[in-house]
């Protein structure tokens, strides 16, 4: 059973920084894809960063050139450093894996922008 607990999400204020972390049980390297997404309120579930097992990077249009996605395989950890927040940035952000055929989410935490 794979598991994924995030941490590293808070209240910041706009322009700040925060680095989240994805802690899997499973090793990522074995996976297809590990990523975040996020969610606000009111809003549908979108796809924030995505990193393959290749190391091959994808990131939503809104946070180009302010996020980063890595990860450290002693570790067993995804990172999404966060530069340059925004308000919109606001939301509860959810660590998620695919090694297929099975696909797994974190609980989420919740990253606060203030302005």
């Amino acid at each position: 059973q794979v598991r994924l607990v995030e941490s590293g999400g808070g209240l910041v204020q706009a322009g700040g920084s925060l680095r989240l972390s994805c802690a899997a049980s499973g090793r990522i390297f074995s996976f297809n894809a590990i990523g975040w997404y996020r969610q606000a309120p009111w809003e549908q579930r979108e796809l924030v960063a995505l990193i393959t097992s290749g190391d091959s990077t994808d990131y939503a249009d809104s946070v180009k050139g302010r996020f980063t996605i890595s990860r450290d395989n002693a570790k067993n950890t995804v990172y999404l450093q966060m530069n340059g927040l925004k308000p919109e940035d606001t939301a509860v952000y959810y660590c998620w894996s695919r090694s297929s055929p099975y696909e797994y989410w974190g609980q989420g935490t919740q990253v606060t922008v203030s302005s």
